[in-house]
């Protein structure tokens, strides 16, 4: 089987923490089913996992080969313009500045409140640098700067379409894995090739209000000062164990880091890239933690079962296993919330491939009161390798383990 699909399950819990919180700083939650459970959005995951500090973090996968990214506003400001205004006419750097800020952010350019947030490869920032720089050393003053980058705005060569079409200027590895867009030229976009669920409790949220108070260290009854608390608070904590959902899209991937046609990736192209992005993935989902207030929760934990599977069709969450919350208390089991939990996914996951048919390769890792009777189980390395593997080989052997 040539696979087109890497579908990631996690099962993963969090006590006395708030990963996510609204507008209104409490936790996230969603309606679902029986019940209403405690969420974390896919942008919060997706940042974790993009910003991690860890061995297996992507941005030094994407240094290490050349491809990193720039999430920002102020991009042409501070990447582009700063590094040549030590060495240029401040109202020349000025001058092709608003130029260049103008042809990205339209009329936007001049507030940076209402600019979008652009995704800019390691690459195409050195070639504006570049762009920037030969612009001023043939300018001189100002005013031939400004007149230099008006006519450098409507030279197709030097254009946008430019910056995008040329191989050498690829999108960066975080557009290529989680999508990039431009609101002024649409062809300048790039579709995300992970696509990632919110994650919710399997079961009815754990909510609890925390009451706390700031002690003034330097308060003292014996001179009058007041016996209270410097200041009262509260917020909430929620604790819980949440299903999570990633789909790679093998081709798109392939196809974003390499230039080839989507529908040709599995030829002769280089995919070890690809397979290395897959492999940290794999680690990153299941060992880093989303997570706010880290000072006063410490929310830090670890997937205890992750699934991966591999197919050539269509994705399919296991969510719907939870539509009906797991009970938190069974009193018709020993088992443990977890155990319940796993082996609900699994009785969903077995009538599907009843119903479908559909042949997923699937291997998982997991701790043993959640493992997965049937299904080839291993430590997280072993699973992260077998996928990576799938895509460094462009095929599966075998259908549904």
């Amino acid at each position: 089987m040539t696979p087109k699909f890497i579908q990631i399950h996690f099962l993963a819990a969090w006590p006395g923490a708030l990963l996510n919180r609204d507008d209104a700083g409490l936790a996230k939650r969603l309606p679902f089913g029986t019940a209403t459970r405690t969420r974390i959005s896919s942008q919060c995951l997706k940042r974790h996992w993009r910003k991690a500090d860890d061995p297996r973090a992507l941005h030094a996968l994407a240094a290490e080969n050349g491809v990193e990214g720039i999430r920002s506003k102020i991009a042409i400001e501070r990447e582009v313009m700063l590094p040549l205004r030590a060495r240029f006419d401040g109202d020349a750097v000025d001058a092709v500045q608003d130029a260049f800020l103008a042809k990205f952010y339209g009329k936007n350019a001049k507030d940076k409140q209402q600019r979008q947030a652009l995704l800019f490869g390691r690459p195409e920032i050195t070639w504006m640098r570049a762009e920037a720089e030969r612009l001023l050393a043939e300018s001189g003053t100002a005013t031939a700067a400004k007149a230099a980058a008006e006519i450098w705005i409507k030279e197709e060569k030097n254009s946008l379409n430019q910056l995008r079409d040329q191989a050498a200027l690829s999108a960066s590895l975080e557009a290529s894995l989680f999508g990039r867009m431009v609101t002024s030229d649409p062809r300048a976009n790039t579709d995300a090739a992970i696509h990632v669920a919110h994650a919710f409790t399997v079961h009815e949220e754990q909510p609890e209000l925390d009451y706390f108070t700031v002690v003034d260290d330097l308060s003292d009854r014996s001179l009058g000062d007041d016996a209270g608390a410097a200041g009262v608070f509260d917020t909430e904590l929620t604790s819980g164990l949440y299903y999570g959902y990633v789909v790679i899209d093998l081709p798109l991937l392939v196809s974003n880091l390499t230039g080839c046609d989507r529908r040709d990736w599995a030829g002769e192209h280089d995919r070890d890239l690809a397979a290395r992005v897959v492999e940290n993935l794999v680690h990153l989902v299941a060992e880093v933690s989303p997570g706010a207030k880290k000072g006063s929760t410490a929310p830090y934990s670890r997937a205890e079962l992750v699934l991966v599977e591999a197919g050539d069709r269509q994705p399919r969450t296991l969510a719907n296993a939870f539509r009906d919350a797991v009970p938190l208390v069974d009193r018709d089991s020993n088992h443990s919330l977890g155990h319940r939990t796993a082996q609900t996914m699994l009785g969903h996951l077995s009538a599907m491939d009843t119903m479908y048919e559909t042949g997923e390769a699937r291997r998982h890792a997991a701790l043993p009161d959640l493992a997965l009777p049937g299904i080839e189980g291993g430590s997280l390395r072993d699973l992260a390798a077998w996928a990576g593997g799938i895509v460094r080989s462009a095929s599966v052997e075998g259908g549904a383990a």
